[in-house]
């Protein structure tokens, strides 16, 4: 069974994607047409963020990262953009790119609307920690926000403060959480926000998929494991390197994919 991919569009096919599309509102011409302000963008990869929260707090904007992939070999973001860069598709337009959590903070308390209840605060902070995610993802973390986790404390000011965590979920070595804070003053309006991260990355391919032939046993079996550790995130890694491989390796490839597919079910 060959690898495939899902939910991943290289620019150059999202450029063509949205050439389609026709209106001239739609989110997808939106977004290219400001992407297209940034030589060198075409090399990253466009992803569509959503999450039930980031639908409720901004029920009219669409949400995309434009990641630079850093595995396994590094690819460098060209000037005026990082490696994970979000952008924000409303109906005038494409924001200009948010590469870090000051400017995230800055369009949260531009187009937030006043979170006047603790369900509405609780549901900003989860929108905004689903968002910082992105500039701590390198494409292979899970993470997931357990609702018990946000929690709503009163201000003597009338306000409320709105913590949250996001976890990592544990895999191939993965772990850690990213914690965050949100103040709203009496009225609703977001004052502040903030986030701190303490992850740990677990297994990333470099160069394991070229090893499965390798004439050493030990080399052979340290390759399979990296890669069974990696499980189904490494399938983008995988249909790369298959791409490229001998009849003789594309063979081993299919192989270990099989086995990430029994094992995974």
């Amino acid at each position: 069974m060959r690898l495939r991919f899902a939910g991943v569009f290289m620019l150059g096919g999202f450029l063509a994607l949205a050439a389609g599309a026709g209106a001239a509102d739609d989110p997808a011409e939106l977004l290219a047409k400001k992407l297209g302000e940034f030589p060198g963008a075409e090399r990253g990869q466009v992803l569509p963020i959503t999450s039930p929260a980031l639908g409720g707090a901004f029920p009219n904007d669409h949400f995309y990262v434009l990641r630079f992939r850093q595995y396994p070999l590094v690819m460098a973001a060209p000037a005026l953009l990082q490696a994970n860069n979000l952008f924000v598709v409303r109906a005038d337009g494409a924001s200009d790119p948010l590469v870090n959590t000051g400017a995230l903070e800055a369009f949260f308390r531009a187009a937030l609307r006043p979170a006047t209840t603790d369900a509405g605060a609780k549901e900003a902070t989860k929108a905004w920690l689903r968002l910082v995610e992105e500039f701590h993802q390198d494409g292979f973390f899970q993470f997931s926000i357990p609702d018990d986790s946000v929690k709503s404390v009163p201000l003597p000011n009338g306000g409320r403060e709105v913590t949250g965590m996001s976890r990592v979920v544990p895999h191939g070595g993965d772990q850690g959480q990213i914690s965050a804070s949100l103040t709203f003053s009496g009225s609703g309006q977001l004052l502040a926000a903030s986030e701190s991260a303490n992850i740990k990355r677990g297994v990333r391919p470099i160069c394991q998929a070229t090893k499965l032939l390798d004439p050493d046993p030990v080399v052979r079996r340290m390759a399979e494991d990296a890669i069974l550790v990696m499980g189904k995130a490494a399938e983008e890694y995988l249909s790369e390197q298959r791409a490229r491989a001998t009849p003789a390796l594309r063979e081993a490839i299919d192989r270990i994919w099989q086995r990430i597919l029994i094992e995974e079910r």
